[in-house]
């Protein structure tokens, strides 16, 4: 009787420089999401740190999760990630995974985020954040959104994204015609190239058709500890006095988001090449 087999996935969660946590609780959300690919994707699941093996392990998976802060993959690696997905992969991406790296502005010491290979491989690119405050999600219908409300306020660090691909479906987005981050605040970026047309809407989520495959990214996700947190403040409607929890857990603590999680591995896992 030959043996049952289960589809593999390899979850990337880890911060820059190696060993670093970059201003995140990288082991929660390793915990969390591994939680969730077991009981939801009946999944088993490699894990690493950055994207440098990425070739040893995508040739064999049929998904990829990947929450980074800081690393992500080279042209090398980007184009393993591309010819994978085209051939069916599926690539759940969430939060720091559109950052990568931030050049230093000459004579100051403010920087600037780069854009790079491999946010054309994922479809967008982050621009800057506002301290973490509570805000309003809007929900598009799709079953990627099932059981989620038409709308739902979450705690997080609102991503300012600009989208890189047209044909991509909006799955979350949100209402701020102005980055309120105050002067001096997070990265400088010449122009808000993440406003949709109504120049009041922002993208927060989406999945794209690449190929025979699918890119899923979600913008939210925040989440530290008293040693991991470096936020300076956070908004009046976190903490009326601006000061940022030790410990904070944003989305990861609403029904919203773990649905979210939910059914993007479960959609993915049953997907069929």
């Amino acid at each position: 009787m030959p043996r049952p087999t289960k589809k593999r996935a390899h979850l990337i969660a880890g911060g820059f420089p190696p060993g670093s946590f970059a201003g995140h609780d990288i082991d929660y959300a390793r915990m969390r999401l591994l939680q969730i690919l077991s009981v939801n994707g009946d999944m088993e699941t490699t894990v690493s740190n950055d994207f440098t093996d990425i070739e040893k392990w995508l040739p064999t998976c049929h998904l990829l999760v990947t929450y980074v802060a800081g690393p992500f993959p080279d042209s090398n690696a980007c184009a393993v990630i591309d010819d994978w997905v085209a051939n069916g992969g599926r690539w759940i991406a969430l939060h720091g995974t559109s950052g990568g790296k931030a050049a230093r502005i000459p004579d100051s010491h403010f920087r600037r985020m780069e854009k790079l290979d491999h946010h054309n491989s994922l479809g967008c690119f982050f621009l800057n954040h506002p301290p973490v405050r509570k805000f309003s999600v809007d929900v598009t219908p799709h079953p990627l959104t099932e059981g989620i409300p038409t709308s739902f306020e979450v705690l997080d660090e609102l991503y300012i994204l600009e989208m890189l691909d047209p044909d991509l479906k909006v799955l979350l987005s949100t209402e701020l015609p102005k980055d309120p981050s105050p002067k001096g605040f997070g990265f400088i970026y010449e122009d808000d190239t993440s406003l949709r047309p109504d120049g009041k809407t922002r993208v927060l989520g989406y999945v794209r058709d690449v190929g025979k495959g699918n890119v899923i990214y979600y913008g939210l996700g925040h989440c530290h500890t008293p040693t991991t947190n470096v936020q300076p403040f956070v908004d009046e409607s976190v903490a009326a006095d601006g000061k940022t929890p030790l410990t904070f857990k944003g989305p990861w603590e609403t029904d919203e988001f773990q649905k979210l999680l939910t059914n993007a591995i479960e959609w993915c896992a049953t997907a069929t090449n």
